[in-house]
């Protein structure tokens, strides 16, 4: 399905919302030294920082064999994957080292490199210039088999501490191991409610269904620690003080997420991973009062939650449910409950009786996901439910409105939560 024009977010509109941000955040975006003094602080996981360089002279006092491989070279303020440089392997009979593209490297060129980068030739910002020496996280297995000799890391956009959209990048031999669209990287789409990927872009242009030169689908693949990762973004993004941000995220076997970096400015063609457009999505969670990081998981994962149906799905073929199904909510102090149910395209978000919403526990004042406007009833509550249909249990939002108080039906199923079925018509 093409992304709609104007849910589409462009390099003029998000000036709109980058501005939002306070200076005191926009300097942790330009320099990764200063996120990473803030991540330490805020005992939020990163790659540990071997060596520091502000001048030639400070290359008199590395050991390069001493530093444990792999490693990453790379400018304190930078953008777009330049002047990275991955050191996997130390050969000490030979006193070399190997990079990411098995290509020998001497001390001589370690030096060289660093001092490339003080004489800003791949910084980005600023005219003060310095290069540094960190540990390379090595990928979770999961990602780590999809990649082509780098490791692949998870970009996240969050807006008013909300996580709006995802993506997977993963390096390609194309990339040379680096997860940069802009040199041919691989970026997947994800969803944020499940940690699936969904759809598959290679470079900004090139849309995939399957890796290079492998079988495997691009879809279906499910994100390690996804929950955490997510909070992990959004905390960061409140310990800066940023408003709309990008944060770039690698997944360790054991360590779970660690931050890379923070952005001010992130680039936008994770819309085109995603098929869909950030300009809906930060106007869907604008003014939403977000009280803590997990709140603004859950908002998240309520309102950008998609369904994917997997190959055995398609093989044994969809489910199909009544246009009146009879549906198990989950209660969340009480027993569960059968209750009749009426599915209605016209809405968007299904709805749930106010009362039956009070009676299973689900309806908390102080735990509400956020209000919406109803044009019957004004602003109404909007709850986590849980319901079963089919022996497939949904997790998703509702509304909770009076007018299904008194209705037969004291659920009504909208477009967001039908997707994987069929609908007869039928009442069962």
């Amino acid at each position: 399905m093409p992304i709609k024009p104007s849910h589409i977010l462009g390099m003029n509109g998000r000036y709109r919302y980058t501005k939002l941000n306070p200076s005191s955040a926009r300097a942790f975006g330009f320099s990764k030294l200063k996120t990473k003094q803030l991540l330490l602080e805020n005992n939020i996981p990163t790659a540990q920082l071997y060596h520091m360089f502000e001048s030639y002279t400070d290359l008199d006092h590395v050991i390069w064999e001493n530093i444990p491989c792999p490693f990453v070279q790379k400018p304190a303020s930078g953008s777009a994957g330049k002047g990275i440089r991955i050191i996997t392997k130390y050969l000490p009979q030979r006193s070399i080292w190997q990079d990411n593209e098995n290509e020998e490297v001497t001390v001589e060129d370690l030096n060289l490199h660093v001092q490339n980068i003080l004489d800003g030739e791949y910084s980005t910002w600023g005219s003060s210039h310095r290069a540094l020496v960190e540990e390379m996280i090595i990928a979770h297995p999961v990602l780590k088999k999809l990649s082509k000799g780098g490791t692949p890391d998870i970009r996240i956009i969050v807006f008013n501490s909300v996580p709006i959209m995802a993506m997977a990048r993963i390096p390609t031999e194309e990339s040379g191991g680096k997860a940069n669209l802009d040199i041919g990287a691989i970026g997947l789409g994800i969803d944020m409610s499940s940690g699936l990927t969904t759809f598959g872009i290679q470079g900004k242009s090139k849309y995939i269904k399957r890796f290079p030169q492998q079988k495997r689908k691009v879809s279906g693949i499910q994100i390690p620690f996804w929950r955490e990762t997510l909070l992990m973004a959004v905390s960061a993004a409140q310990a800066a003080g940023f408003i709309f941000m990008g944060a770039d995220l690698f997944i360790d076997e054991t360590k779970g997420p660690m931050v890379v970096e923070l952005n001010g400015f992130p680039g936008l063609s994770i819309q085109l991973a995603n098929k869909a457009g950030l300009k809906r999505r930060i106007e869907r969670v604008e003014g939403i009062e977000v009280r803590n990081a997990d709140h603004g998981v859950r908002i998240a994962q309520a309102l950008f939650a998609k369904f994917y149906v997997d190959q055995q799905r398609v093989e044994q073929g969809l489910t199909i449910i009544s246009n009146k199904p009879t549906i198990v909510v989950k209660g969340d102090r009480t027993k569960d409950l059968e209750v009749p149910a009426l599915v209605n395209t016209l809405r968007a978000r299904s709805a749930i009786s106010r009362k039956l919403a009070v009676d299973l526990g689900l309806l908390d004042y102080d735990d509400l996901l956020w209000q919406q406007q109803e044009v019957s009833e004004g602003k109404v509550p909007v709850v986590e439910v849980e319901f079963e249909v089919k022996d497939q249990l949904v997790k998703t939002a509702m509304l909770a409105v009076q007018r299904l108080d008194k209705s037969k039906y004291k659920v009504e199923l909208g477009q967001h939560d039908i997707k994987q079925f069929l609908i007869g018509d039928i009442e069962t």
